[in-house]
């Protein structure tokens, strides 16, 4: 198990959202569940396509490799929709985040369409 120190209040990561004005506060053992999962299987496969279509075909291609932990990056066209469809058709099999988190919108819309974890290349405080 990974040792950590985790913040009170974690962003909800694990089940598809229908609201923005959900509450999105999720308990340090769903953080620590996340880790744990990236410790334990260590590799994610990131995907960027510059095409919506390419996209669940390049994901599928990726899953069905053995990938067990999967991002999908906000540059893709369509990410967010696919996303949760992939949430939706692999849940508890394969963990699905997003990445090219750049806003506090970007990472509340990644959980609202489903992301198990998200990903940002920089944090700039609001």
């Amino acid at each position: 198990s990974l040792t950590t120190k985790t913040p009170p209040l974690i962003r909800p990561l694990s089940t598809p959202a229908t609201s923005t004005t959900l509450d999105r506060t999720k308990s340090p053992e769903n953080y620590t569940s996340v880790l744990d999962k990236f410790a334990q299987i260590r590799a994610c496969a990131v995907l960027r396509t510059p095409t919506s279509e390419a996209c669940p075909k390049a994901m599928t291609a990726a899953i069905d490799g053995g990938f067990q932990i999967v991002e999908f990056t906000l540059t893709t066209p369509d990410c967010l929709q696919h996303l949760s469809d992939f949430r939706t058709k692999y849940d508890g099999n394969v963990m699905v985040g997003c990445g090219t988190i750049l806003t506090t919108e970007d990472a509340e819309n990644a959980i609202d369409a489903g992301a198990e974890f998200i990903i940002t290349p920089a944090l700039f405080p609001d």
